[in-house]
């Protein structure tokens, strides 16, 4: 199958420190080449894949000093899917709604993968016009919103299954890792931590719409002794931070779309401990990789309680339900539908009758 993966260019391919989405369409990229697909990348020209590279920016924009218009780079972007169109069978967007004209105008069979909240009031009349573009989602909650779109099915994020090693003890600290922003709850966090006296290590990016919030909410909390700070982390970074950790907390306070964060915890043998928003339920397995809580008493609770979660379970959760390989199985499935319904439009329309 010919196949092309467009990503957003505010991070490379995969992202060097943060980085969601951008992380997903690597993972996913390079599954569909080790599984013999030809696989085209529209990213950033800092990104490394195995599959055709056909770069945009010169690198990730958001750590780019020089980018002021990042709009300007994505519709750029566009003009090379057309300039390329002819070479796909199926054309993968990872960019939300910006491509949806484009599409319709050219009759690409596309798959757009919706990465973000969709309870935004400005969304729904934007999606009923175009309603008719097949999208996929990332946890089943995350369509509740908009659950009359052309849903082909939803596809949970995976990571590869040998990317964390397996931590078989914890070292005595809690773990953050994700944004500032207020609705990631790291506040709670802090609270959660110093209401059960446990050190708490805090891997956060500090974006810019986040700074002020960050400076007058969350900065005055993070100046105990028992709390540190390390910024904006990677890879291995990452799976140091989570592996040490007795728990992950994750007391968010909106509708997650997904939460990657959860599988890099279980992947590393680490129960997550975790406000029973958005994807939550679906993610995290109450009392098998992790607890779900419902405010800081009771996640106080549960971190008393989490050394009764086996890691090792934990871990195997996560090689069950959330590697890169499931994950790219989902997705062809998806692609092949599509395929099968546009050679079924195909043959209506030339009046070749279908088996």
């Amino acid at each position: 199958m010919r196949i092309a993966q467009v990503a957003p260019l505010y991070e490379c391919v995969p992202p060097k420190l943060y980085g969601g989405t951008e992380r997903i369409v690597s993972y996913l990229t390079e599954e569909l080449v080790r599984h013999g697909h030809e696989v085209t990348l529209f990213a950033s020209g800092d990104s490394l894949t195995n599959a055709r590279l056909i770069p945009i920016s010169p690198k990730a924009l958001r750590l780019d000093s020089q980018c002021i218009d990042s709009l300007a780079h994505h519709v750029r972007m566009l003009e090379e899917v057309v300039a390329h169109q002819n070479e796909f069978d199926l054309i993968h967007f990872h960019i939300d709604y910006l491509h949806f004209p484009l599409t319709r105008m050219m009759g690409w069979t596309t798959l757009t993968t919706l990465h973000g909240r969709l309870d935004i009031p400005d969304l729904a009349p934007l999606f009923r016009e175009f309603k008719e573009m097949p999208v996929s989602s990332i946890s089943n909650a995350q369509r509740e919103p908009l659950s009359w779109l052309n849903w082909q099915g939803t596809a949970y994020h995976g990571l590869p299954k040998n990317q964390y090693e397996f931590s078989p003890r914890a070292e005595g600290y809690l773990a953050f890792l994700g944004r500032t922003s207020p609705e990631k709850g790291l506040d709670e966090a802090v609270a959660i931590a110093r209401r059960v006296g446990m050190p708490l290590k805090i891997g956060a990016k500090v974006d810019n719409a986040d700074l002020e919030y960050f400076e007058q909410h969350v900065k005055p909390l993070i100046q105990d002794s028992d709390i540190e700070f390390l910024g904006e982390i990677g890879f291995p970074e990452k799976n140091q931070l989570l592996g040490g950790a007795d728990a992950l907390l994750f007391p968010i306070r909106w509708p997650e779309p997904f939460g990657i964060v959860m599988i890099e915890a279980m992947a590393c043998g680490t129960p997550i401990i975790a406000y029973p928003q958005g994807s939550v339920p679906e993610v995290l397995e109450d009392g098998i990789s992790g607890l779900v809580a419902s405010d800081v008493e009771s996640a106080s609770r549960a971190v008393l309680e989490v050394s009764k979660v086996d890691r090792t379970i934990c871990r195997h959760r996560f090689e069950e339900r959330f590697t890169s390989d499931e994950m790219c199985a989902q997705y062809l499935k998806m692609y092949q539908a599509l395929l099968r319904q546009e050679g079924e439009t195909v043959a209506e329309t030339s009046g070749v009758p279908i088996a």
